[in-house]
């Protein structure tokens, strides 16, 4: 997934290396030879999984990028990533229309939503105004919502044509 690189805005140092993610995450999964079971637990049949803790986030960052981007696509937008070079800030995916006005995404591997969660929707929300049209988080949640900083909380389950 390429780096956002604005240009309609005053972002300044933002990374511009891309973000990888396989096609499918269910592939990747498969290739690693774990279930659902092996996910969770970090183990295979045959050998324990090396990790750190980030796989089943970075599956399941992966699975929503994927919905994400073919949404996008039938509407002909864009999908990227921001970083800034010094890494303080970042948000998942970035939806671009062609008018350059943005959606901006979190995504986390929680049913909830904390404000540290929102930190980095908050301070695009201050550099792009207008050009924002709308910043959310996607969650393992239930329920859809709106949090009185008007950022939305949408599970991941929801994402569906």
């Amino acid at each position: 997934m390429p780096a956002w690189l604005p240009t309609r805005n005053r972002l300044r140092r933002l990374a511009s290396a891309p973000k990888h993610h396989l096609a499918d995450p269910a592939l990747a999964l498969r290739c690693l030879g774990l279930d659902e079971t092996g996910l969770l637990e970090g183990r295979t049949t045959d050998h324990a999984i090396p990790r750190d803790g980030t796989l089943l986030g970075a599956m399941f960052e992966s699975l929503v990028a994927l919905s994400v981007r073919v949404y996008a696509q039938v509407n002909r937008a864009r999908v990227a990533h921001l970083r800034t070079h010094s890494g303080e800030h970042e948000a998942d995916l970035i939806v671009e229309r062609r008018d350059g006005r943005v959606v901006a995404l979190e995504v986390k591997l929680s049913a909830t939503v904390r404000d540290r969660d929102v930190r980095h929707l908050r301070w695009l929300a201050d550099r792009l105004g207008s050009d924002l049209l709308d910043a959310a988080v996607i969650t393992t949640g239930r329920e859809a919502y709106r949090r009185r900083d008007g950022i939305g909380v949408i599970p991941a389950a929801l994402l569906t044509a």
